[in-house]
């Protein structure tokens, strides 16, 4: 089991190479240019993503968001920006695929309060 393992972690890599140099000879694209775009992608999606985690863990904090909900939503990102830096067209397929499910959207969720009540009252400052 612990070859299988091994093969596979040894193999991707190599198989991911060979698919870059077939595709930069078909499209006529030089591969540099194609490695270098993609790592500056994944590089771009991790540091808008590190923003985007502080503020989702303020959230979090105030009781804004679900915690699960944006841990997840931050992890697929984060291995979507990984993927994007490694080298090779088979992992950076599999990244934008992974960026274009639609797994935890923020959208549909509404925060409400028990019984939709308001509180009606004045205050001051005290000392």
């Amino acid at each position: 089991m612990r070859f299988l393992v091994f093969a596979i972690l040894v193999a991707f890599p190599l198989l991911d190479l060979y698919a870059s140099v077939y595709l930069a000879r078909w499209s006529g694209v030089p591969l540099w240019a194609w490695l270098m775009a993609s790592t500056l992608a994944g590089f771009t999606l991790l540091r808008a993503e590190r923003s985007a985690f502080r503020a989702r863990t303020v959230a979090v904090l105030r009781g804004d968001e679900p915690l699960f909900r944006g841990l997840v939503d931050s992890g697929r990102k984060v291995l979507a920006g990984l993927l994007l830096i490694m080298p090779g067209v088979i992992s950076d397929a599999l990244a934008v695929v992974l960026l274009l499910l639609p797994i935890n959207t923020n959208e549909g969720y509404v925060r409400s309060m028990p019984g939709n009540r308001v509180i009606e009252g004045r205050s001051r400052r005290i000392g």
